[in-house]
């Protein structure tokens, strides 16, 4: 099973054991079985200040993510650990409503998004989508599947 750490930088979300069983079936369905990941939950100003670090952006997102190896480094062993990916809870908290999603839905389904992004993805065009939005809906999926 993948191993997933999750770090709840604001102490503040409830639903950390739903969400790396979630996010762990998730990515053994993805062939990440062997794989590791840290997730870190954080409000608005310390995204802010990544975004702006490494990014170049002003303002919070809703999600950055940092892969470990960059798709393409033939010749390396691939090693464990995928990479990290970071979630704003504020940003989620707002997003949440619109998207018709709970928090925990909402997180869910960015935590797919950033994971999707660290398999090696990304969405220039209208359809580099499908991947990110395959992985969004099975994440929606399998918490129904997983709720207790």
């Amino acid at each position: 099973m993948p191993q997933i750490e999750l770090l709840d930088e604001t102490s503040q979300y409830p639903h950390a054991e739903r969400l790396t069983r979630v996010l762990g079936a998730l990515l053994a369905e993805l062939g990440a079985v062997e794989r590791e990941l840290t997730l870190v939950l954080m409000d608005d100003a310390t995204i802010e200040r990544h975004n702006r670090e490494d990014r170049g952006e002003d303002g919070p997102t809703d999600v950055l993510s940092y892969p470990t190896a960059e798709p393409g480094d033939l010749g390396f062993p691939q090693v464990p650990h995928l990479g990290d990916v970071l979630i704003s809870l504020d940003t989620a908290a707002r997003q949440a409503p619109q998207h018709g999603h709970t928090l925990h839905e909402e997180v869910l389904v960015l935590a797919a998004h950033g994971v999707t992004h660290l398999r090696g993805y990304d969405h220039q065009e209208d359809a580099d989508w499908e991947p990110f939005l395959a992985a969004q809906q099975r994440v929606l999926q399998l918490e129904r599947e997983l709720a207790p």
